[in-house]
């Protein structure tokens, strides 16, 4: 998928910007608390960043473990939602975790999000279960 003209996708190692996304689409919007989104697993992890005209956008982490790859923290602001920029984003970290050398991908989907996670491959398991206060579902996917 194409991005609008003036989008970008990057991997980042500053987490200033993915913080602030974070902040605002986790904490201030589903006031999830501070402490569970910013959970000391940061260092760990691989960071992609969406920017556009306006700044920073979308966000997501993973959390490397072996050849899986566990997708973490995904958030697009409010303003870029519904454009497609958030299956853009998968895709192309999936991509780029599929040249490194992992080969299954797995996440802890919002009950909200499932059908999105689905539209890109993943398939769900196992029972519902409360992530800071939010119903979630694990899903995973070969890369």
């Amino acid at each position: 998928m194409k991005l609008p003209t003036g989008q970008v996708i990057g991997e980042v190692t500053d987490l200033r910007a993915p913080l602030a996304v974070r902040a605002e689409a986790f904490i201030a919007e589903q006031h999830v608390a501070p402490a569970e989104d910013v959970d000391g697993r940061d260092a760990d992890c691989l960071h992609w960043l969406v920017t556009d005209a306006e700044g920073s956008v979308a966000t997501l982490r993973v959390l490397p473990q072996g050849e899986v790859a566990k997708i973490q923290r995904v958030a697009v602001l409010k303003r870029a939602r519904g454009t497609g920029l958030g299956t853009a984003l998968m895709r192309h970290v999936m991509d780029r975790l599929a040249e490194r050398g992992f080969t299954r991908a797995t996440l802890g989907a919002q009950i909200d999000a499932l059908g999105f996670y689905e539209r890109l491959g993943f398939q769900a398991h196992g029972p519902v279960y409360d992530d800071a206060g939010i119903p979630h579902r694990d899903m995973d996917r070969d890369l």
